[in-house]
């Protein structure tokens, strides 16, 4: 109840929550009274979890994205994930709010028409990121100490980074989908966002686990300890690579103009980790919107097809939807109008995004194996989350202090596919050296 107050008292002015669970706190007397007999189902037992509003619930919650054309028959049961959460005893709080449509409507980062605007809680006027905005917010904020937010290109850790918390973008198929809606099967993943790298192996260990609904998800590991590496001296000796320039404004930049990721590096270097200066090179990405957006068409009319008690049942629908609610004075949803028009088959694209994800696979399997790296580290903005969200691969936002600006900035550590453990190891190896917790001032 305490979380609720809070969140009620100082969400108006950040817009971060779209909706709170109505049995929240039932379930956690619930839970309580298991613990008090007992029982105890694992670290998250009666932790408080906040859902970005893609993610289903078999409630009375509603599963919009933030979209009024969403807004009808709750889900009918919960996402994989969410199963999980809740055999693992956390207490579902509420649903975030985010960028509508994950971002394919177009927008403001952020902004949704269910949700209103989200605020940065540094920084009223500061980024929030997109287009899990309000995951990173609410955990933030302090609204709830977990989150789960969605990703297909930098949903997860760009709002972590300008929210000041932990995000981490698992490889695809690590996490399951199902009960998600969906943008791309190809690069579509669920993540952590959590105040400490800690709390994002918990939750990976609660959420981790074989989908056959999900064809990515039926390789996936399984029984992994995702806290077991994260100890004292965890940088030890690990080689990290990270790139010698970066790129601002069309420019290539030496990292000596970047003075927080120097400091990351000297923290890095003084626990005894090893820095390989490399070049990382930029795969082809001239056809990357026009690939994607087909993909989220399909995707998206067959979710919304097979979705009971909505107003829409596919993206034409939900354009008309929208211009009939909010006027055609502006054009208010570009983007889901170019995915509607777009037009290449499944046949078509296949071929060609197997080819765009196999050479972005490589800007990093390249690095790794030429220099025999454990990771890669980046400031966030050299847009490396681009190239590891297009290869499938996972990254972890880690906070790294304020800017002169008060905002908060990170550091970005990325690896090849399988690398979970060890970015987590040297994610928390670096969050324990570099004690950089970006207190919000609300």
């Amino acid at each position: 109840s305490y979380l609720q107050e809070r969140i009620h008292k100082l969400d108006p002015k950040l817009s971060s929550i779209i909706e709170l669970n109505p049995e929240a706190l039932q379930i956690a007397r619930e839970l309580d009274l298991e613990r008090a007999n007992g029982k105890v189902r694992g670290p998250l037992h009666g932790i408080p979890v906040l859902l970005k509003d893609t993610i289903e619930t078999g409630d009375t919650q509603q599963t919009s994205a933030g979209a009024f054309g969403l807004v009808g028959s709750a889900a009918p049961k919960d996402a994989f994930i969410v199963e999980r959460l809740r055999e693992q005893g956390a207490v579902i709080l509420g649903k975030t709010n985010l960028t509508e449509l994950a971002g394919f409507r177009g927008g403001p980062d952020g902004s949704s028409a269910r949700g209103g605007q989200t605020r940065n809680p540094h920084q009223a006027g500061a980024e929030v990121g997109g287009s899990s905005s309000g995951s990173a917010a609410a955990v933030a904020a302090g609204f709830a100490p977990l989150a789960v937010g969605t990703e297909t290109n930098g949903s997860i850790i760009v709002p972590a980074a300008f929210n000041g918390v932990v995000g981490f973008k698992p490889g695809v198929g690590l996490l399951s989908r199902s009960g998600i809606i969906p943008a791309s099967h190809r690069q579509d993943t669920p993540g952590p966002m959590t105040r400490s790298v800690f709390d994002a192996a918990l939750m990976l260990n609660a959420m981790s686990g074989r989908d056959p609904h999900d064809a990515a998800s039926v390789d996936a590991p399984q029984g992994i300890d995702y806290t077991a590496l994260l100890k004292p001296g965890a940088l030890q000796d690990k080689r990290i690579g990270y790139p010698v320039t970066f790129s601002a404004n069309g420019e290539s930049l030496p990292v000596d103009n970047s003075p927080q990721f120097r400091q990351t590096l000297e923290v890095l270097r003084a626990q005894g980790a090893v820095l390989v200066p490399v070049d990382m090179r930029l795969a082809d990405a001239s056809r990357y919107g026009e690939l994607l957006y087909a993909d989220v068409k399909d995707e998206l009319n067959d979710y919304l097809a097979k979705r009971e008690g909505l107003p829409v049942k596919s993206v034409s629908e939900l354009i008309a939807f929208n211009e009939k609610r909010d006027g055609t004075d502006t054009d208010h949803q570009p983007t889901l109008k170019e995915i509607n028009a777009s037009t290449l088959t499944a046949d078509e694209r296949q071929p060609l995004w197997d080819a765009m994800i196999e050479d972005f696979r490589g800007t990093v399997d390249e690095l790794i194996t030429q220099e025999n790296l454990d990771a890669m580290v980046s400031d966030f903005d050299t847009n490396s989350y681009f190239a590891v969200a297009v290869a499938g691969y996972p990254g972890i936002s880690v906070p790294s202090g304020k800017n002169e600006d008060g905002v908060p900035t990170s550091a970005y550590f990325f690896g090849a596919r399988g690398s979970e453990p060890t970015l987590l190891a040297v994610g928390h190896g670096y969050e324990q050296a570099a004690q950089k917790v970006a207190k919000p001032s609300l």
